[in-house]
């Protein structure tokens, strides 16, 4: 039988550990872990994310700020508010909501923010961290997953991973968590693109396969192997006449067919997509404990 991932769960489990070490880091050290959300304009899922981002900071016990700028604001104007918060001794962590009107340059306000508050990862001296080994924030949907594989208690050492996708957020952070020495890694990775001829020639070796490639149910049963674990990353809405609101979300992998083979699955929703927001958590909390920097 077929084992699913409960992300969901494990996530509540991680977000109640979160709880109660900020509890006590409060009373013993009078340090309320913080985090300030900047939103520039009036993307309507961005507004979604950074409203469940504040509610996780509540729920917590997190100190947080949400700053909503028109889309018409200056990139100097992001910059200084970026500044301003690095200074900020009650901001532990600062999370520049993506994406950001076009004028305004992404990667520039990113290598703003300082890397002791950069909890979603993004910063090269973090991606620098993560490749030599080095602690650091590590990008939260990455991160998530390996909680998923370590919970859930699935063997990495000498597996053959394969990662559908090669993305700076997930395919690239991903690839280099799991080939990591250490106990809940230490596998042996492939990274498959766009650029693979025959995408099924590597995604039928996988004894481990993360699918993050943002294609709706892009991997089906029949290009994966009996017993294999599969990690869908994706997040992807589609027209279905016969769903109340005339659409369903479905992952990378068409769920039906390849958990008909697979050992173990996350489920899509429900899966990959709680660990995010725990780990920008985790990551907070860390940076206000000084357990990375």
């Amino acid at each position: 039988m077929t084992r699913i991932l409960d992300g969901k769960a494990i996530a509540a489990e991680l977000r109640a550990e979160i709880a109660e070490k900020t509890a006590i880091l409060k009373q013993t050290r009078g340090i309320q872990p913080g985090i300030a959300l900047l939103l520039v304009g009036e993307n309507p899922a961005s507004q979604v994310y950074v409203r469940s981002k504040a509610k996780a900071c509540e729920e917590l016990g997190f100190y947080s700020e949400t700053l909503h700028k028109p889309a018409d604001t200056s990139e100097e104007d992001v910059l200084a508010q970026v500044r301003a918060w690095n200074t900020d001794p009650h901001i532990h962590g600062i999370l520049v909501q993506l994406p950001l009107p076009k004028h305004i340059d992404e990667m520039r306000v990113l290598l703003a923010i300082a890397p002791s508050k950069d909890v979603d990862g993004f910063h090269p001296e973090n991606v620098g961290r993560l490749v030599a080994g080095l602690p650091g924030f590590v990008s939260c949907t990455p991160a998530g997953i390996m909680e998923i594989i370590k919970r859930s208690n699935i063997e990495m050492r000498g597996k053959h991973a394969v990662v559908v996708g090669r993305s700076n957020i997930v395919g690239k952070p991903m690839a280099n968590l799991l080939y990591q020495k250490n106990p809940h890694a230490n596998a042996i990775v492939t990274i498959c693109h766009t650029a693979a001829a025959d995408l099924a020639y590597y995604t039928k070796q996988a004894d481990v396969l993360i699918a993050a490639v943002g294609v709706p149910e892009v991997i089906t049963g029949e290009q994966v192997k009996d017993g294999v674990v599969v990690i869908d990353v994706g997040i992807n809405r589609i027209v279905d006449a016969s769903a109340p609101k005339g659409t369903r979300l479905v992952g990378d992998v068409h769920y039906e067919s390849v958990a008909a083979k697979a050992s173990a699955i996350t489920p899509v929703p429900g899966g990959v997509g709680p660990m995010t927001i725990a780990m920008l958590m985790s990551n907070t909390y860390q940076s206000a404990a000084g357990e990375v920097y």
